[in-house]
């Protein structure tokens, strides 16, 4: 939505890796330069860890845009915690090997003769592994192991191990993992921006959108957007993506520090929800809820979502219509009657309490209105709608 209204080519702070948006910082420069030195070498470890959306699989991405398929074959895997012999069985299957129905062992002797037979052809071949901090021993034991396969004098495989800080912490002291450490070639870990880099990065990807300058961030944005996020590049993109959709949504065309406390709050409201407090003397009545605000989206059904919008514009012009009433009557008692003061003072305090249930049905269709858009703009098939 957000795109559409401030005319860019596309999203610009998507959470899904997208190498076109690769942004160098000082730290993925070095990354990518250990990455080229253990490439290069042709064996052993690489070790890249960096915090939760660091920016490892935006990297990892980057480089593979890089490789000669005729030169290398790559295999990636996801890990979830894998002991040694389903690891073996998930790498046959991520170089494309059918082993269903097979023991370890022959498991293993699938791979080896794959990478003798790309070996035999000229290509070397890399096996990415991603969230290693989800190993056990054992399956680390068996990537070890994996290394060991030789043709001749030449190494068959070489692993890429990507993690967060606990597995670099496992690695440096783990007493069994001894003979690992002493093959890994190079090794880094992914800083996160500073708030110099915070800046560039937002420039960075909006200009591969075609941004012209709108919307304008005003003064102070960026440096509080760097302390609300720590300078992750994960969460510099989900927090610009629910700041510049409120700006679509308000139709504003600046945003600002009062727009980003909104985003953070409704995102602090969003990671508490099923948390219940008491009710306010103003809170909406409970039928008036919003389902989506206990529930996640997926469990309500368009129609429904559809009809609950409905209700709310019709709850809000009923509450528009009665300050309209509420205000004429209190100029009336005004002009005829100045003895009424006390009466006046009732007029504004029911004022003042519908006001702010405005405002509350403000901010909870608001909170709807986001999570919809954001649901319908997670995924590709629901375009449509």
């Amino acid at each position: 939505m957000y795109d559409q209204y401030y005319g860019f080519s596309g999203r610009p702070f998507q959470l899904t890796p997208d190498p076109d948006f690769y942004f160098e910082s000082s730290s993925h420069k070095k990354a990518m330069s250990y990455l080229g030195y253990g490439l290069n070498q042709g064996e052993g470890f690489i070790v890249i860890t960096g915090e939760v959306g660091a920016g490892k699989s935006t990297l990892v991405a980057h480089l593979m845009e890089g490789i000669d398929p005729a030169a290398l074959t790559v295999a990636q895997v996801v890990t979830s915690a894998l002991d040694g012999e389903e690891l073996i069985h998930v790498v046959a299957q991520s170089f494309g090997l059918d082993i269903e129905g097979r023991d370890k062992a022959s498991a293993l002797g699938a791979i080896e003769a794959f990478l003798q037979e790309e070996a035999r052809a000229g290509r070397r071949c890399l096996l990415v592994v991603d969230e290693c901090q989800n190993l056990d021993f054992t399956a680390l034991e068996e990537l070890r192991m994996l290394s060991n396969f030789q043709l001749g004098a030449h190494p068959l495989l070489q692993s890429l191990l990507l993690g967060q800080p606990e597995f670099r912490r496992t690695l440096a002291h783990h007493p069994d993992l001894d003979q690992l450490r002493q093959r890994i070639i190079a090794s880094h870990h992914l800083e996160a921006l500073d708030a110099d880099e915070v800046e560039d990065y937002i420039n960075h990807r909006l200009k591969h959108v075609g941004w012209d300058g709108r919307p304008l961030f005003e003064d102070g944005l960026l440096e509080a957007l760097y302390g609300a996020t720590d300078g992750i590049p994960r969460r510099v993109n989900q927090v610009m993506n629910r700041l510049l959709l409120l700006g679509a949504i308000e139709e504003e065309n600046s945003i600002g520090t009062d727009m980003l406390d909104a985003v953070m709050a409704e995102m602090t409201a969003d990671q508490s929800r099923g948390s219940r407090e008491e009710p306010s003397p103003l809170s909406i009545e409970p039928e008036a809820a919003v389902p989506a605000q206990d529930q996640d989206i997926d469990a309500v059904p368009a129609t429904e979502v559809a009809a609950l919008l409905a209700e709310r514009d019709a709850r809000t012009a009923d509450l528009e219509a009665a300050i309209s009433e509420l205000q004429a009557a209190g100029a009336q008692t005004a002009q005829s009657a100045p003895a009424q003061i006390a009466q006046d003072g009732e007029v504004n305090d029911a004022l003042g309490r519908i006001e702010q249930r405005l405002e509350e049905q403000e901010r909870s269709f608001r909170h709807v209105l986001t999570m919809l858009i954001e649901w319908l703009e997670e995924d590709p098939s629901r375009e449509a709608a």
